[in-house]
Order: structure tokens, then C-alpha cells, then sequence
């Protein structure tokens, strides 16, 4: 897998990419923390610079792996969308490894719900038929569209060069056409929440996909040391729409039981 390390004189914190992303969503967010944290991101299998793999493999083992070699005890997770699950399924399986979690609009291993919302089945229409046609061009405008702009703002709501990014990281994803589901962990972390003790803060947009709104403040709830934070103005990648407050959000999160 490829990745990066930047030196720091804080505690090490992975960052944990979208389904939608690698590992240059973050980039903005970490200049603003390296000073106060170490950082720390990869490229998932399928994602970015690091190419699909053919043979089987866990997502979670693979961030497991990363943690044993980039810190010796343990370390914030910081994740977005599908990173944010990973961030989780890590939490369960491996406990003595996470200081504690930053979750932005986090997927959940377990949760087959999904409460489709007028604009976002919008979205799911169109992006059948684009899918159907095999048409990846179409796909990926509407993906940029639902997750960066919001299912119900207009097209292009967010512009460049943070546009364009998107879209680049999400071709090479779509281009690989990995399996959805491989390097799933298998696990119930839904049902399972109660059990992870890190201090959580968990993000939501209140522009993303409603359910996910929702969702967020469940899990918050429902975490034993969770707390709930609801960003303006931005939907489903808010590390890229502003950067600046998401470093803040990480650094307050990670000092605050530092202290």
C-alpha cells in the first residue's frame, strides 16, 4: 500500500479516506496539523496509488498492520464515509490500538438500512441507468454531484480545484472496479456500538444525505463516550469544502484527552 508520514511533534493519527477518495483528500487538512499532530495516510487496496488486489483481504487487518508500524501505542483514527466504518470495525477488533475516534459520516459494518430521502432517489435513478449504460464519465459527475455538493444543492455548488480532485480520485476508483464488498471485515459493528470505549466525536454535514445526518446522531448517542457535531454548510466531504475547521475539529479532538 502507498502511503505518507509527516513529521510531527504530536500524537500519531491515521486518516482514513471516503469510498469516493484517497488519500490527497486529506492533504488540506494536514497541512494545517502537522505541527500539532503526526499524520498519517494511505492509500486503501483499489484506491489512489495502490493498486486492487485479486487475492483476498481485509481492509481492517490491513489498517491493523499500518498501526503496529507507525506508532507504538495507540493511535487516533480520524475517517471519512467508508474510512469512518473502517475506523470503527478497527475499534472493536482491536482495542488496545485506538486512542480514539474522529468519524465524519461514518458507514457502519452491519447497517443494511438506507432511508432514501426525494433527492437522493433522484440520484439512485440516474446513477442506475448511467451504470447500466456503462457509462463511468456520467457515473462519476453524478457521484461528485451527490457527495460533494449535496443531494439536494445545485450541480457545482463546490468548484475548483477541489472539483476536479474529486473527480480525478473517484475515475481511478471507478476504473479499478473492484469488488464493493471485498475487504469487508464481516462484522455486526452496528449492533455492537456500545462496546467501543475511545472517546468518539462523530461529524456530520447538514447538507449530506439526510439519512446520514441521522445515522451520525444515532451513533454518537449510542457510543459510551460519543458526542455529536453537526458542520454547516457543507455535505458528505467536509475535509475538502473546509479544511480549516475539520483541522480544528481533529486537533480539539485529539489534545483534548492529551491533556
Amino acid at each position: 500500500m502507498v502511503g505518507e508520514r509527516w513529521l510531527g511533534t504530536g500524537p500519531v493519527t491515521v486518516f482514513l479516506h471516503a469510498g469516493v477518495t484517497d488519500r490527497r483528500s486529506w492533504s488540506q487538512v494536514i497541512r494545517q496539523l502537522a505541527q500539532s499532530l503526526t499524520p498519517v495516510t494511505y492509500d486503501r487496496r483499489g484506491f489512489g496509488e495502490t493498486p486492487v488486489s485479486r487475492a483476498p483481504f481485509s481492509h481492517v487487518d490491513d489498517l491493523l498492520a499500518v498501526l503496529e508500524a507507525v506508532a507504538d501505542g495507540p493511535t487516533w483514527l480520524v475517517g471519512s464515509s467508508m474510512g469512518g466504518g473502517l475506523a470503527l470495525d478497527a475499534a472493536l477488533m482491536a482495542p488496545e490500538l485506538v486512542a480514539g475516534l474522529v468519524l465524519i459520516s461514518p458507514a457502519v459494518s452491519g447497517d443494511t438500512r438506507f432511508e432514501l430521502d426525494p433527492d437522493t432517489s433522484r440520484f439512485e435513478l440516474l446513477l442506475d441507468e448511467a451504470i447500466e449504460k456503462q457509462n463511468l464519465e456520467e457515473v462519476n459527475r453524478l457521484e461528485t454531484w451527490l457527495w460533494l455538493d449535496g443531494p439536494g444543492q445545485p450541480e457545482g455548488r463546490v468548484g475548483d480545484p477541489v472539483r476536479s480532485l474529486v473527480m480525478e480520485m473517484n475515475e481511478i476508483i471507478l476504473r479499478n472496479n473492484a469488488e464493493e464488498e471485498a475487504g469487508a471485515s464481516g462484522l455486526d459493528a452496528w449492533d455492537r456500538i456500545g462496546e467501543v470505549r475511545a472517546p468518539t466525536t462523530v461529524v456530520c454535514g447538514d447538507l449530506d444525505v439526510p439519512f446520514f445526518v441521522k445515522r451520525s446522531r444515532e451513533i454518537a448517542e449510542r457510543l459510551p463516550s460519543g458526542r455529536f457535531m453537526e458542520m454547516k454548510g457543507v455535505a458528505h466531504l467536509p475535509q475538502m469544502e473546509n479544511p480549516a475547521l475539520v483541522a480544528d475539529l481533529v486537533k480539539e479532538a485529539c489534545l483534548r484527552t492529551a491533556r
